[in-house]
């Protein structure tokens, strides 16, 4: 099966001219389903962690978000135990003229700053505004316990 030219032109940008931070392969098997580790980014409570995901992209990509599911354990107000993420260019706010890299660096964005608003495990963002020291210790033993490669 041919790979469309969008993603290929995307799997090969990602290759080419790598971010800081977000390793993304693709599957030998299938090149709509991408490998992702994003470090957690310096100077955040994620710091020194690395964290597996994966992403996936639906026939109708790109004119509907790639699907993107965390497959290590985190303590964070937006992704929830399942590993999905509360993000809103994954849900109302996706356009066509996004691409897998901006996806990938708005997760690791979320990961320097929790949206504690528009949460998607309601316990651990009232535990964040409640306890803002208690939640960043928590999430700091999470990284070191399921994020150390």
């Amino acid at each position: 099966m041919a790979i469309p030219p969008r993603i290929l032109k995307e799997t090969q940008r990602l290759a080419q001219e790598p971010v800081v931070g977000i390793y993304a392969e693709p599957s030998e098997n299938n090149h709509r389903h991408f490998y992702v580790k994003i470090a957690g980014p310096e100077g955040t409570t994620y710091e020194g962690g690395m964290f597996h995901a994966e992403l996936y992209l639906p026939d109708e990509y790109p004119m509907v978000p790639p699907k993107v599911l965390f497959r290590t354990k985190i303590f964070h107000p937006n992704i929830d135990k399942l590993g999905r993420i509360c993000l809103d260019i994954l849900k109302d706010k996706w356009s066509p003229a996004l691409q897998i890299r901006s996806v990938l660096l708005s997760i690791q964005a979320l990961l320097s700053a929790p949206n504690l608003d528009d949460p998607l495990d309601q316990e651990i963002a009232d535990f964040w505004k409640k306890d803002p020291e208690g939640a960043v210790k928590k999430a700091r033993e999470w990284t070191i316990q399921y994020a150390n490669q």
